[in-house]
């Protein structure tokens, strides 16, 4: 097949060309997103490969259709960005990696807590300095806190047992009870709960019209003062200015998130030599006790062979005319 990837860097072609050599697809690659404003350059292509921050909204997708586009390949799990009712009425199939080295996020978001917790991040930054005071560096012990995780689907679950390792109490809420992870030991509880008994709260869930702004001001009330609270989820599941106000009066303790709600034409981006003009993202980071990370969760080596074999596995099946095991469906 002739395929358009769009929103891609470096490592994204180093990778698809290196697992191309399996499957002899026609790649060709594009820095810029995919959008109604670009769509234009989606002609002479069979597909289309795109990523989180992509906009393929309904004028988006008229235009592919136009082009001859039949399929959207996501190289991500989650599918929010695609108007699934307007692929679906111009006869566009949707494939997605539903789960690629979910440990990768799971231990990022690990990586978040004990950051925030223990201050690793600012203790480098006074050693390079030859500053080895340790005032203002207290943290606190994870064995025996309270962790609630929102979301236990496979980056869940993953993340809930990395927790009973820590010797954490782990609470979780879902529509879907895990049985494996109940007798693992893992307290399924109602959101409320979860949001009162927390020490520690990971959001895991995916975004959709029940979970946007799932934690805004009525959940930052239930918190516990001076929980922590890290996403590593979808950066809309959190109302942005809700977090600002928790962080302001003291409620939220500490922030950790590698996903932000409005990330789009920020993230993936080298923007060192531009004035940022997000003021709710300016403010997020003028607070001592917020750590921000830019999509990287996913970033290891692991997953992205794995991102690269499952996208190009969706391709070859779609081509082949096979069962689509990753299909998308409004």
């Amino acid at each position: 097949m002739n395929i358009a990837f769009f929103s891609t860097k470096k490592y994204d072609q180093d990778f698809f060309d290196s697992t191309n050599t399996d499957f002899n697809h026609s790649l060709t690659f594009f820095e810029t997103g995919l959008n109604e404003h670009t769509a234009s350059l989606t002609k002479d292509f069979n597909a289309v490969c795109v990523f989180v921050n992509d906009d393929l909204n309904a004028v988006t997708i008229d235009q592919l259709a136009k082009n001859g586009i039949q399929l959207i390949a996501l190289r991500c799990a989650g599918f929010n960005n695609v108007d699934l009712k307007a692929a679906a009425e111009k006869n566009i199939k949707v494939v997605r990696v539903p789960a690629y080295s979910p440990q990768a996020v799971a231990e990022h978001a690990v990586a978040l807590i004990l950051t925030l917790n223990r201050k690793t991040h600012k203790a480098y930054n006074r050693v390079r300095e030859n500053n080895f005071s340790l005032e203002k560096l207290t943290g606190f012990n994870l064995y025996g806190k309270t962790v609630g995780v929102i979301g236990t689907g496979i980056i869940g679950q993953c993340f809930a047992k990395i927790m009973l390792g820590f010797g954490c109490k782990v609470l979780a809420y879902d529509i879907k009870p895990n049985e494996e992870l109940k007798a693992s030991g893992v307290e399924y509880v109602e959101l409320e709960k979860l949001l009162k008994a927390s020490d520690i709260i990971s959001l895991h869930c995916p975004l959709n019209e029940h979970t946007h702004h799932l934690i805004d001001g009525n959940a930052f009330e239930k918190m516990k003062d001076g929980a922590m609270l890290i996403n590593t989820g979808r950066g809309a599941l959190i109302d942005t200015s809700a977090v600002v106000e928790a962080l302001k009066s003291e409620k939220l303790g500490y922030l950790g998130i590698d996903v932000y709600e409005q990330e789009s034409g920020l993230f993936f981006n080298d923007l060192s030599e531009t004035v940022n003009k997000d003021d709710d993202f300016l403010r997020l980071m003028s607070f001592p006790n917020v750590l921000i990370t830019g999509h990287q969760g996913f970033f290891t080596k692991e997953a992205l062979e794995q991102i690269a074999q499952v996208t190009l596995q969706n391709l070859t099946d779609f081509e082949n005319g096979a069962a689509l095991e990753n299909e998308v469906k409004a």
